[in-house]
């Protein structure tokens, strides 16, 4: 924990390095059953109410996407004025040696290069982490921390990953806020640890400037930890204003789609019972897709994962959705409002009949299309 007497909502500068605040004691559960093996610790502290607990969990469910990767979950409570001017971070120490580079996502898109200096201050050396930070070493040993919260991430040393939890400062910094950040609650936060190793022949070393990529399987586990199913329950029967499928599932699309291709959007920007007349004959629903830049070199546990990618397996809207027929399909602008294919940049497609409808997406990229959806007959 970084003591702070300094620190604002906008500024970072502890006073010194991190200290320990776990002491000798406290309480350890281990459980375990033929689905997970789960360790709860309850650290004893210099506070009478330790501010942290965490779990670490273990999955076993057999082929599942669970299986490879490492749960932690930390309940965090920096809830009053004992923890005043303190921020709480959590340290991964690993025999990578990563020389003090690590990697970061840029709002979950792509991956930036971040190197520690030591001849810059403490703060200086502190990144955003959106959802995913990796380090990776000379023998092409990779670990990855995904997140489900923004949080800040850095590497002070070698074969170090450490990321903040929370903060609680009393001074406003004059940076806009007007106070300081004492509004805590209780919070979870949850990441899953993931190891992975290069099988290629390529250039894995630290000192190698190429831009670095997430793995298919790793890509896979943070949409697992960001997009989880969400589960609504009607209090009363009256109250459900969909059917309900009678057969217990429900699977909009007739198989999956391949492990790069992520939905960003699917929604109807003109519901039918809203649109006039004279726009009939237009699309009413629009798809943005998004191809997921991956790292070939770190896939084989992927295998298990039943990843494929868009280059194994293409994507046509023609066979996408089960018990619909997509027709009318035409590429568009993020806003739905420009359809013109060379203005857009979407001349490679311009070649393409359009009956076939076929997704071409290059990676890195976000793609809107315009389609209309009718049951088969």
């Amino acid at each position: 924990m970084y003591s702070s007497p300094d620190s604002g909502a906008y500024l970072f500068k502890p006073k010194g390095q991190a200290q320990p605040i776990v002491k000798s004691g406290g309480h350890l559960v281990t459980s375990e059953g033929l689905l997970v093996q789960e360790v709860f610790s309850y650290p004893q502290t210099r506070w009478g109410k330790s501010p942290i607990s965490h779990s670490t969990r273990v999955y076993t469910g057999g082929n599942t996407l669970q299986d490879l990767v490492i749960e932690m979950e930390y309940h965090v409570e920096l809830v009053d004025e004992d923890f005043d001017d303190q921020e709480l971070i959590v340290r991964y120490k690993t025999d990578i040696d990563n020389k003090k580079v690590f990697y970061s996502d840029l709002n979950g898109f792509q991956m930036s290069r971040r190197e520690t200096y030591d001849k810059i201050p403490l703060q200086g050396n502190y990144y955003p982490m959106p959802s995913l930070a990796f380090i990776q070493g000379s023998n092409g040993q990779r670990f990855s921390v995904h997140s489900r919260q923004s949080l800040g991430v850095a590497s002070l040393k070698d074969g170090w990953l450490e990321i903040m939890l929370d903060r609680r400062l009393v001074r406003d910094d004059g940076r806009g806020l007007g106070q300081g950040v004492m509004d805590n609650r209780a919070m979870t936060v949850v990441f899953h640890l993931l190891v992975e190793s290069n099988i290629s022949q390529a250039d894995s070393s630290v000192s190698n400037s190429n831009p670095r990529n997430p793995s298919l399987l790793s890509h896979l586990v943070g949409a697992h930890l960001n997009y989880p199913i969400n589960t609504f329950i009607a209090k009363k029967p009256q109250d459900i204003s969909v059917r309900v499928p009678q057969y217990g599932s429900f699977a909009p699309l007739a198989k999956p789609l391949p492990c790069d291709i992520h939905i960003v959007n699917f929604k109807v920007p003109r519901p039918s019972k809203y649109s006039q007349q004279l726009e009939g004959d237009k699309p009413r629903f629009a798809l943005i897709l998004n191809r997921r830049a991956w790292d070939s070199a770190y896939c084989h546990k992927g295998r298990r994962a039943n990843c494929t990618s868009v280059a194994d397996e293409p994507v046509n809207f023609s066979d996408m959705f089960k018990d619909l027929g997509a027709t009318k399909v035409k590429p568009t602008s993020l806003n739905l409002l420009q359809e013109d294919m060379e203005s857009l940049g979407y001349d490679d497609q311009a070649g393409t009949p359009p009956q076939e409808g076929r997704v071409l997406i290059s990676p890195m990229e976000i793609r809107a299309y315009k389609l209309e959806l009718r049951p088969h007959k």
